[in-house]
């Protein structure tokens, strides 16, 4: 069984795929060559389904942070008898700068070991298992490495010489004195392919710092926000550009399957795919942390991915392969024992056919934020938007899973309501970029009938609170974007309410808080969910409650491990992270929370600085 907390890992990412490495430096999960790809290495969900360490032989410690800027790590691994550093990245293409990183990225895990004082004795331990752990290939050496044949893939790890194979196992021994250094890339091809060239000590480390330039460029232009937890925010914006998938623009929810929501349970799912509404927050989180210039791109994909869907009378599917697949049908790994025998593992994701008819006001959301970047959109992508909003406004009355992908009977989820106003709110703000003034009487008429259903129905005298689903007396975190959204003022009384109760009674001795605590028909429980406690902060600022916001964040941030990576909940008797990792959605809410407690101290001051001013003041600024 595999103990490492899930916080051990760092995330390494070509814009195409991710691999995950431990602080002890193994690298525990690699998919080639998409995110979605099947994994070479997975021993993060199963002890022998394959890795690829190196560290010091013997007693070391290790302190590790990402090169300032970049998604490249350094490990620094301390032993009695000296200091090594360890860098790891995953190649960019050759000069791939700015909004072009990842265009290029050739599949190519980088990984450079140098001595920084003293002399490291150095264990290497390299152990490819191809389709998830299925396929343990031939391995041979060849000039510059080792070649793994097996199944579809073939690989050529290029390494110093010294390697002892025994079965699929490579292992090898190194002694470093200061001054010296190794260096290793491991590619992935196909069979059929031409054959893979091995790449020298010279390549690796001038590819190395290509890729660690790459990212710095990206960084340079895209990321100006200067308010409260600045350096987090960027960062944050650093992992969500890692999450996307450069070919398309797809973003995906994590780059993991199956690390559960609840430690020995079932609730294990595979993320690795494009959920339209994460996609679409991702997109709105990137404006404040990363002024996302590549917006144009993402919307192309999602309207040739739904392509013909809406104008067909079918609902919007919710998530899509990273290329644009539809089908994604959901099936067991029975060989993996899943992370702390945390099974099914699975791969596929069954909710693809689910109907959730949130997805709508994410898509609306995003479209109206980023309608600057989009410039005039082009007609495809004017007509998939006119039909998004076209579909809420016939639509918002039915049933569906909402937000949480509840695998039980559809019901009149509150947020999938609230969800179709704000795409009707916001179809009309930016109706003459999409050439649709003549619709802006018709949604608008929609907008204020669903405005009136949540009105009347959501709200709960014996919850004291807005409720989950129309008839419902259990609160649900989703609520709280009745305030992000603008529906109602943070400080209108029923929403005040509405916060209060969730910080009161849907949150744990932490202070974190749960999407909801409904049985929801899976088994086990779940733990605390970030996102949800980051918008308890973004609520709270938007109540104007800024200090209770200011605490809500830092017990949420609390959580991030030590290179700043969140997972998607908190186990609650343990406090370690639990779920795909990192999750899109923990930045995205970590980004919008921090943004809009800055927006809310803004406020702050200027109000007690012009009633410092006099009255006089006052009324010279409302005029």
């Amino acid at each position: 069984m595999n103990s490492l907390p899930i916080g051990d890992y760092a995330l390494l990412s070509d814009c195409r795929s991710a691999a995950l490495v431990s602080r002890a430096g193994s690298v525990d999960w690699l998919c080639f060559p998409r995110f979605d790809g099947p994994a070479v290495f997975a021993r993060i969900l199963d002890p022998g389904a394959g890795h690829f360490a190196i560290r010091p032989a013997g007693d070391f410690e290790a302190a590790r942070a990402y090169v300032d800027q970049t998604m490249a790590l350094q490990t620094t691994f301390v032993t009695a008898t000296g200091t090594a550093v360890l860098t790891d990245a995953m190649a960019v293409g050759r000069n791939d700068r700015g909004h072009d990183l990842g265009a290029g990225s050739p599949g190519v895990l980088l990984r450079r070991l140098a001595c920084t004082g003293g002399e490291v004795e150095v264990e290497a331990a390299y152990a490819p298992r191809p389709e998830y752990g299925l396929i343990h290939p031939i391995l041979e050496p060849v000039p510059g490495g080792l070649a793994a044949r097996g199944g579809a893939d073939r690989l050529l790890l290029s390494a110093p010489a010294g390697f002892t194979v025994e079965g699929a196992t490579a292992t090898g021994r190194l002694h470093l004195v200061a001054g010296q250094r190794v260096c290793f890339a491991l590619a992935h091809g196909r069979m059929g392919e031409p054959p893979l060239a091995a790449w020298d000590a010279g390549e690796i480390a001038a590819r190395l710092e290509d890729t660690m330039e790459g990212w710095r460029s990206w960084s340079a232009i895209h990321q100006t926000y200067e308010g409260p937890w600045r350096d987090l925010v960027h960062h944050s914006g650093r992992v969500l550009q890692a999450l996307t998938f450069a070919p398309t623009g797809a973003i995906v929810a994590a780059p993991t399957t199956s690390l559960p929501e609840s430690v020995g349970g079932e609730r294990n799912w595979d993320y690795r795919y494009t959920w339209v509404r994460d996609s679409c927050l991702t997109m709105e989180a990137l404006w404040v942390a990363a002024c996302p210039d590549e917006a144009n791109k993402f919307f192309a994909f999602l309207a040739d991915a739904a392509a013909s869907q809406l104008r067909r009378g079918i609902d919007l599917q919710i998530m899509f392969g990273i290329g644009g697949e539809r089908d994604l049908s959901e099936r067991e790994l029975p060989h993996l024992a899943g992370w702390r025998n945390s099974h099914p593992v699975r791969v596929g994701n069954g909710a693809w056919n689910q109907r959730q008819i949130d997805v709508y006001g994410e898509l609306l959301g995003a479209a109206q934020r980023l309608v600057q970047q989009l410039g005039e959109p082009d007609p495809v992508t004017q007509q998939f938007l006119i039909a998004a909003a076209d579909t809420a406004a016939s639509r918002w009355q039915e049933k569906d899973q909402g937000i949480w992908e509840i695998r039980g009977e559809p019901r009149d989820f509150l947020y999938s309501k609230l969800q179709c106003w704000a795409a009707l709110h916001r179809a009309i703000d930016i109706a003459p970029q999409l050439d649709a003034q003549h619709k802006v009487e018709q949604w608008a008429a929609a907008r204020e009938e669903i405005r009136a259903a949540i009105t009347d129905q959501g709200w709960s005298e014996q919850a004291g609170a807005f409720t989950q689903a129309f008839g419902s007396q259990d609160l649900d975190a989703s609520n709280l974007m009745l305030a992000i959204t603008g529906f109602l003022p943070g400080d209108d009384p029923r929403m005040k309410a509405t916060i209060d109760a969730t910080a009161a009674r849907l949150t744990d001795e932490r202070g974190l808080v749960y999407r909801y605590l409904a049985h929801d028909g899976l088994a086990g429980e779940e733990g605390t969910f970030l996102l949800c406690t980051f918008w308890l902060a973004q609520a709270q600022a938007l109540a104007g409650e800024v200090d209770q916001a200011t605490a809500t964040f830092e017990r949420a941030a609390a959580a991030i491990n030590d290179v700043g990576l969140l997972a998607e909940e908190v186990d609650v008797p343990s406090g370690e992270m639990i779920g795909n990792f990192p999750q899109a959605f923990s930045h995205i809410g970590l980004i919008n929370a921090a943004w809009a407690i800055s927006q809310a101290q803004e406020h702050a001051a200027d109000r007690r600085h012009h009633a410092a001013a006099g009255p006089a003041a006052a009324k010279e600024h409302r005029s």
